[in-house]
């Protein structure tokens, strides 16, 4: 992949959530500057998505641990567990939020 897919692929991946959160039914506040999405949740806890292009890389921050994302086949893994990127957003949503919080994209 060379820069300018790994711009597109990222910028679209941050946009997705920023549409998904928009269609979610809990107060979830978000920013993106320049590259780097947080996601603010009720209880001020955040969960931070930024670029990292020297890596091609798109990393995760949660309330719990963070997490380093590879695009591979079509999806962005996490090179450490092989999570899936929309899933761990799921789960790591969910648990900060205390409830179920589903991306629909």
């Amino acid at each position: 992949m060379n820069d300018v897919e790994y711009d597109e692929l990222t910028d679209s991946v941050l946009l997705a959530v920023e549409e998904a959160i928009e269609n979610i039914d809990l107060d979830l506040d978000y920013e993106n500057h320049g590259g780097l999405l947080s996601i603010v949740f009720p209880d001020k806890s955040k969960i931070i998505i930024n670029k990292q292009p020297p890596l091609h890389q798109l990393w995760v921050a949660t309330k719990f641990n963070g997490h380093h994302f590879e695009y591979q086949n079509g999806q962005w893994i996490d090179n450490r567990t092989g999570t899936e990127f929309w899933t761990l957003l799921k789960d790591a949503a969910s648990r900060q939020a205390g409830q179920s919080v589903e991306f629909v994209r």
